[in-house]
């Protein structure tokens, strides 16, 4: 499940959740849905519990509204609904991003964990940042982690 959190993209403007889609379809993993929501901590909770309550989805990548403005509200929202958390996605993610564009790294505030036995991305909504996250770090073990979430 792929879930753009923004108050400003639509289906048609959305480049980071295309290519999220793009990107999981290109490595054989079926997207079985996804939504922009408003970047509201309840809206935001509500569509995380209902992709979690959906037997078919086995993962739920977020883009958006990690950031540090008032509007921010993803990190919160998420973090708040984790059972466990997989910290080593978002340190790794800053220090690439660090090596990438410096110092503004410091204000991402991607996370992942677990919720519901399903492994949950939240990636920050700029393409740039979801082509990086995909491609270095959720691409290459989000099989092994739906793998040792199913054991």
């Amino acid at each position: 499940m792929v879930i753009t959190c923004s108050d400003t993209r639509t289906q048609e403007n959305d480049t980071s959740g295309r290519l999220i889609r793009t990107l999981l379809e290109e490595r054989g993993h079926t997207v079985v849905g996804y939504q922009i929501v408003k970047d509201d901590p309840a809206e935001i909770q509500l569509r995380i519990a209902q992709c979690a309550a959906n037997e078919v989805v086995q993962a739920i990548i977020i883009n958006g509204g990690t950031g540090i403005s008032r509007r921010d509200s993803t990190f919160e929202a998420v973090n708040a609904m984790l059972e466990k958390r997989l910290d080593g996605f978002g340190e790794i993610f800053r220090l690439l991003t660090y090596q990438d564009i410096g110092s503004p790294a410091i204000m991402s505030r991607a996370t992942a964990g677990v919720i519901k036995g399903r492994v949950l991305f939240s990636t920050p909504g700029s393409e740039h940042a979801v082509r990086l996250a995909m491609e270095k770090l959720i691409l290459p073990e989000l099989g092994h982690l739906i793998q040792q979430l199913n054991k």
